[in-house]
């Protein structure tokens, strides 16, 4: 047996019993009419009509009860903690405090390490005495940027960042390598602790900040009436509903999601926008993006300059784009199912309506890509050969190694945010930026905190920062089903995963796929996004480009600093460790945009007249321009 064959990953599984799920059976089709899926039907067809309605699980009617009153508390709470569970959070501690009192020698080991940093430090204080250039004695992170000023290399401030450090690397130490506590809890303990610390930042007080120090002297204390003038738009804005400063100036349809095109079909959930060709030939195959709809679709169609559908048009692709409606609590048992129904399938079958008997180069963003994997696992589970190749941005499949944002996703997090899904049929916008924040808290809470209150500076807005104040909802049993399944259980990784009552794997998937990871991303990390190498029998192009989660998608040819590297390796391959991939693949300095299309383009036939906008003599008229509805709702 060869390295290739003995590779860990999903493998085939037996067909589940022939008899259909009741608890899964339940399916919106496209005009909101309740439909019953059979199992014996493949991905994607058209369902028959039959009157059956969801089932509940969690029942919003049972409020007096005491399980009610339970719910309705933890709901109320976890809209003050942003939906973290404070039991989950002191039951770790408790657990470490507990493991750290039976280690004697973890004990010695801290207590040797405060005196020698004490011991380090104080030397350092006096040579500076002497010397003024003297180098600290440690070093930021080079991510952490709060220190950077000048100002915080001259006495006493060179002291008071110094010292933070000195004993947020003790804390570090102290909460982890504890024996008996797991890698997981460990993590969680040591982010939590890190939250606490940096709210004690000297970063972020007045007096001891010296950059805001000087501001607040030489400006008589302007900046900080500025600062506070600031921060009450800033709440009145939030609790409002309006959009952050200078959000407005970004309007979508004239400055944002401006690429012509025509929405082409609509259902509940979704609204299909055909992009309109910018050249006389295109290549036969189409191009259907899915994007996550934790999210709106335009941040692949921002501004002229910087949109990926309108380089991918000028390019000679035609392209379809799906828009997600944002759910309200009325939609709160929308499932991961409705999604693949309402979503991908009926987005595939308007395609085939319109561009018969052609073979379609798919990609999805972010969750859009979870779920066009699932998509294509069934698709593929059922023979069904409608898609040229795969293509997936900052994609999991895999989430044992789903980063920092595992630590918000643990049982007893999950069931306290659970609670408040269910008391709002959602989960809000401003929870999941909560969440989110959370995970470079030091850039997108801190960093905020001193510029904009305490030295009372505005940044300026552009267009990626509008389109991230523009979020939608998740509805509750979607959110839920995710979190537990995929999350939690990584069903779709070991080859557990149910679409229309029978278990799906990428291993049966033989399309070629191109996969984009980003080396900053903290929601899908780069090495947990390689792991689709190990799920995979299919020829896999693996690109890794610097830049965050959306900044390094949004990654247009011409902007400075942009480098990727990329290598393919065939089904017959053997598996390279990403540690290993990342040494010997050269990086390219330019956009990985250009590398994609010419990879579409090896996969495409020759070019033909440009396909018609809908299909109205099938039922498939034209609806509207771009951007549609449903970008608009708030």
């Amino acid at each position: 047996m060869n390295e290739r064959t003995s590779r860990t990953r999903a493998k085939k599984l037996p067909r589940a019993s022939k008899q259909p799920d009741n608890a899964k059976a339940d399916r919106l089709q496209a005009d909101d009419t309740p439909v019953a899926v059979s199992p014996k039907k493949r991905f994607g067809e058209q369902l028959p009509p039959a009157p059956v309605k969801h089932t509940q699980s969690w029942d919003k009617s049972d409020g007096y009860s005491i399980q009610g009153v339970d719910r309705a508390f933890k709901a109320r709470l976890a809209r003050l903690t942003l939906g973290m569970s404070p039991a989950g959070i002191t039951s770790k501690y408790f657990e470490w405090f507990a493991h750290l009192l039976l280690s004697p020698g973890k004990q010695l080991d801290l207590i040797e390490k405060a005196q020698r940093k004490s011991s380090r430090f104080a030397t350092y204080a006096a040579n500076y005495a002497r010397d003024s250039k003297l180098p600290p004695c440690i070093e930021p992170l080079p991510q952490d940027r709060r220190f950077n000023h000048e100002s915080w290399q001259s006495w006493p401030h060179n002291f008071a960042y110094q010292a933070f450090l000195l004993m947020q690397q003790w804390c570090h130490s102290a909460t982890t390598d504890v024996d008996g506590l797991s890698r997981k809890d460990e993590q969680a303990i040591s982010f939590v602790t890190r939250q606490i610390l940096d709210h004690f930042s000297p970063s972020n007080f007045i007096w001891t900040n010296p950059e805001v120090a000087r501001a607040t002297l030489e400006q008589g204390g302007k900046n900080l009436v500025q600062g506070f003038q600031n921060f009450m738009e800033d709440w009145e804005r939030t609790t409002s509903g309006k959009p952050p400063v200078g959000a407005e100036n970004f309007v979508i349809g004239r400055d944002l999601a401006t690429t012509p095109g025509k929405v082409v079909y609509r259902n509940h959930l979704i609204e299909l926008i055909q992009y309109s060709p910018a050249t006389d030939e295109v290549h036969p195959e189409p191009i259907l993006i899915v994007p996550a709809w934790i999210m709106k679709y335009y941040i692949l169609d921002l501004s002229p300059q910087n949109s990926m559908v309108k380089y991918l048009v000028e390019r000679g692709f035609t392209v379809f784009m799906i828009s997600w409606r944002n759910p309200t609590s009325a939609d709160r048992d929308l499932e991961m199912a409705d999604y693949l129904e309402l979503g991908v399938a009926s987005a595939l079958r308007t395609i085939g309506t319109i561009l018969p008997n052609r073979k379609i180069h798919a990609a999805g963003y972010c969750i859009g890509g979870t779920l066009l994997a699932i998509a294509a696992a069934a698709m593929a589970r059922d023979h069904e050969d409608r898609l040229k190749t795969l293509t997936f941005f900052t994609t999991q499949t895999d989430f044992t190694e789903a980063g920092e944002l595992m630590m918000l996703v643990r049982e007893s997090g999950l069931a306290y945010l659970e609670n408040m899904m269910w008391d709002q049929g959602y989960l809000d916008t401003k929870q999941m930026a909560g969440a989110f924040q959370l995970l470079r808290s030091t850039d997108m809470i801190w960093s905020r905190y001193v510029r904009e209150y305490l030295l009372g500076e505005r940044p300026k807005m552009f267009d990626l920062m509008a389109w991230n104040a523009d979020a939608t909802r998740m509805p509750f049993r979607m959110q839920s089903e995710y979190l537990r399944k995929l999350f939690l259980g990584n069903e779709l990784a070991q080859g557990q995963y149910r679409v229309r009552g029978r278990p799906v794997t990428l291993g049966d998937v033989r399309t070629p796929i191109f996969a984009v990871a980003t080396t900053s991303d903290h929601v899908a990390p780069w090495q947990s996004v390689y792991k689709l190498h190990l799920l995979t029998d299919t020829d896999v192009t693996f690109v890794l480009t610097n830049g965050g989660h959306n900044a390094g998608i949004v990654s247009e040819p011409g902007r400075k600093g942009r480098r990727f590297q990329i290598d393919t390796r065939k089904k017959h391959e053997n598996y390279v460790a990403p540690e290993e991939w990342v040494q010997q693949t050269p990086a390219t300095p330019g956009s990985w945009w250009v590398a994609w299309t010419e990879w579409l383009t090896a996969h495409s036939q020759a070019k033909t007249s440009p396909p018609p906008t809908g299909a109205p003599s099938n039922g498939l008229p034209v609806l509207g321009d771009a951007p549609g509805d449903y970008v608009h709702q708030r």
